[in-house]
């Protein structure tokens, strides 16, 4: 069975049950909504949306044409999200399929107490801001056994600016996930606004990406108390809007625009990651924002290239103040502007195709306490760079 819907609101205490093989296909016609999304929910209660049954986004048909320069679909004027869910308790989401999403797949606002658990994403990996899930100011959220192909972020924790306080984000655990994208395969950030801490990203497989593991502060809030744990991922460089240049690992601390007063970034660990990158593991503070006790255990990061798109490149967007993208050498890992900064265990290796550009294993400037223990790994060009190299500030 199929059904056109607009907007559906969904109440407390429900189970909005897409049994079988039904299939919701979203209207094209802006007149059917009464507001940004599909399907929506306020100050629920209770609410569970399960079933087998799919909702279909009709991606294309909100699509103007495919720019072949930028590899990229440009959307028309209007375009919906599937799910909004705002200031939702007790929410569940299970078993359901979304397809083609021509905008955000899963956005939850404020939301508190929830459940996502064995839902399937199908976006277009060219289409822009097509996320996945989206918990946003949201607290006590678990997200497991989830498939998420899309080109935007399958599962970004925010915290955006609003016109009230939804509070800060908080107690998200997501684990056992697979994921497909061309941006950043697990994400805090960048909307940075409130306080986002206790995260838990474990025993996740990110199949390709335009970065793997992601930290983007940009904005006044703090994020603290987060670990990456037992992941497997693949990162490369994209065509140039999308954001990221392949970076393994990226945890940058850097204001927004000249008016902005940031947070900081502390306290995260990353426990038995592996991955294969065409750039850095990079943990990037600025002078406005220093970021501190950072630890990778076992973190094994394979470096070459094998895409033809331009290399030599750091991604610092969204920035006004500086530079958007820089040019810069790929070492192993790059430690800048940070304190505390600890590997243990960890490697460097590098591959077949390893381009003039890419430097040493560890490439440190500006950074206190920082020890290495039992790592392994040359520099990409040993006859050249030494393994290690440290500038003071």
């Amino acid at each position: 069975h199929k059904y056109l819907v607009g907007t559906l609101k969904l109440k407390s205490g429900i189970d909005f049950h897409l049994q079988g093989n039904a299939e919701l296909l979203v209207s094209t016609n802006q007149k059917d909504y009464t507001g940004l999304a599909a399907i929506v929910a306020n100050e629920t209660d209770g609410l569970s949306i399960s079933g087998t049954g799919s909702i279909n986004g009709r991606a294309m048909e909100f699509m103007s044409h495919y720019d072949k320069t930028n590899e990229w679909w440009i959307p028309k004027e209007w375009r919906p999200k599937i799910f909004s869910l705002t200031k939702c308790n007790n929410l569940k989401v299970s078993d359901i399929t979304i397809n083609r999403a021509p905008l955000w797949s899963l956005h939850m606002l404020g939301c508190e107490n929830v459940l996502i658990d064995g839902i399937k994403i199908n976006n277009d990996l060219d289409v822009p801001n097509c996320d996945g899930i989206d918990p946003d100011h949201c607290r006590n959220v678990e997200i497991r056994n989830c498939q998420i192909t899309c080109g935007d972020d399958p599962i970004v924790i925010k915290a955006t600016r609003q016109n009230e306080n939804y509070g800060p984000s908080y107690n998200i655990n997501v684990h056992d996930c697979i994921l497909e994208t061309q941006d950043s395969g697990l994400k805090i950030g960048t909307e940075t606004t409130q306080d986002i801490h206790n995260i838990v990203f474990e025993r996740c497989t990110i199949k390709t990406s335009c970065r793997g593991l992601t930290i983007q502060l940009r904005d006044e809030g703090n994020v603290f108390d987060v670990v990456f744990k037992d992941i497997t991922f693949t990162s490369r460089y994209h065509s140039a809007p999308w954001w990221g240049r392949g970076e393994a690992i990226s945890f940058t601390a850097i204001p927004r625009t000249p008016e902005t007063k940031i947070g900081s970034i502390h306290d995260i660990q990353v426990i038995n990651v592996t991955g294969t990158s065409e750039n850095s593991i990079r943990i990037n503070g600025t002078k406005e924002s220093r970021i501190s006790n950072i630890s990778f255990d076992n973190v094994n990061v394979n470096l070459y290239r094998w895409t033809d798109y331009p290399g030599n490149l750091f991604d610092n967007r969204p920035t006004k103040v500086y530079e958007e993208i820089e040019t810069h050498n790929t070492p192993g890992f790059y430690i800048r502007f940070s304190d505390q900064v600890i590997l243990k265990d960890c490697s460097i290796s590098w591959g077949d195709n390893i381009p003039d550009y890419f430097s040493n294993a560890i490439y440190a400037h500006d950074v206190t306490g920082l020890e290495i223990k039992n790592f392994k790994g040359e520099s990409a060009h040993p006859d050249r760079d030494q393994a290690i190299f440290i500038i003071e500030n």
